[in-house]
């Protein structure tokens, strides 16, 4: 593995494992007291700020990105080539004083490439886990709809269940554990759509956008010699990140909030535009990032604004539209916006 490497042992069912370095499960931080005076904000703004220094003019996406972080979520980056997808996930990643690893999908990329293979060894006389790529605390799947639809659902037990089973035996990943993938639009050549399961997994997705002129002559300047990722340096580690998401889970949400949150998903299962509406899933995911978009803004409570402003990038990437919806050139981004105007709020704090 790039950070430590780690041998699981399997033998009559039972699991064990042998940590040669670290596998970034941060285990060794959970055995320390847990804080209890954080500053989701301030230290959030720092993460930011450190983010800013190498994806420069993009606050709203860097925002976007620690939103899902902090909501213990995955981050889906979706654009055309060049315009730092890859980036801000390393950049991002470069922030967790964790392991980190990458996988280059492409289309002979395997399963047990990504989840680890269980390899008989002749000494021992037993199976011994080859742990794979995804047993890190950042993965970051680069151009993820290279990959065939068999490799891709590779990630889908990890993701939602933050575990990897391999021939019957269950092993546990990294906490915190967050997949950043990036991928280009379905259009280009050489790519296959991620299906619906696993899209409905990914908390957010965010475009990347051009850069504004001001953005790009920067970058021509400083980039041209020196890669600004080389500077990045760790801002928080893997147990400190564990912290901040529990202080953002104990957020105060009112209950015509969640009331709220149930309507907008309801709307997207009724609007004629739409043949797949969101999943349950994907309420419970809004709730989170609403949450950790109250905490980075310094509150103790979530307002009707947080719901609204990630109502888009976290439903609009799991809808699917209706062919008579798309032969008008509606998208799922506009579908959510109009339901926003629609669906009435139920109440504040």
């Amino acid at each position: 593995m790039t950070e430590g490497t780690a041998e699981l042992r399997s033998d009559r069912g039972a699991t064990e494992l042998r940590s040669t370095s670290r596998l970034g499960t941060g285990q060794d931080a959970a055995a320390m007291q847990p804080e209890t005076d954080v500053d989701v904000a301030a230290e959030g703004a720092q993460l930011a700020e450190a983010i800013g220094r190498v994806v420069q003019g993009k606050p709203d996406v860097v925002r976007l990105a620690l939103v899902v972080l902090l909501a213990e979520g995955h981050l889906l980056i979706e654009d055309v080539p060049g315009v730092g997808k890859t980036t801000l996930a390393k950049a991002l990643a470069r922030t967790i004083d964790g392991t980190v690893r990458r996988i280059q999908f492409t289309p002979d990329l395997l399963p047990s490439d990504v989840t680890g293979v269980a390899v008989y060894d002749q000494e021992s006389r037993a199976f011994e886990f080859k742990p794979g790529a995804v047993f890190a605390n950042v993965v970051v799947a680069d151009e993820i709809n290279r990959a065939s639809p068999k490799t891709q659902s590779a990630l889908l037990e990890c993701m939602e269940e933050r575990q990897v089973t391999v021939d019957g035996v269950t092993y546990e990943l990294a906490r915190p554990f967050m997949v950043i993938a990036t991928q280009n639009p379905l259009e280009m050549e050489g790519t296959y759509p991620l299906p619906e399961a696993q899209r409905d997994r990914f908390t957010a997705r965010v475009s990347m956008g051009y850069p504004d002129r001001d953005a790009e002559l920067a970058m021509l300047g400083g980039r041209a010699t020196v890669d600004p990722l080389t500077a990045l340096g760790p801002v928080v580690d893997a147990g400190h990140v564990r912290t901040l998401v529990a202080a953002v889970g104990r957020l105060h949400v009112a209950e015509p909030l969640r009331q709220y949150v149930v309507s907008l998903v309801e709307a997207t299962r009724r609007s004629p535009d739409l043949r797949l509406g969101a999943s349950p899933r994907a309420g419970l995911q809004l709730l989170r990032a609403a949450r950790a978009t109250a905490a980075l803004a310094g509150r103790d409570h979530v307002l009707p604004d947080d719901v609204q402003a990630m109502a888009v990038p976290v439903l609009a990437h799991r809808l699917l539209l209706t062919p008579d919806a798309a032969l008008a050139r509606r998208d799922a981004q506009r579908v959510v916006t109009d339901l926003l105007a629609t669906v009435p709020v139920h109440g504040g704090r």
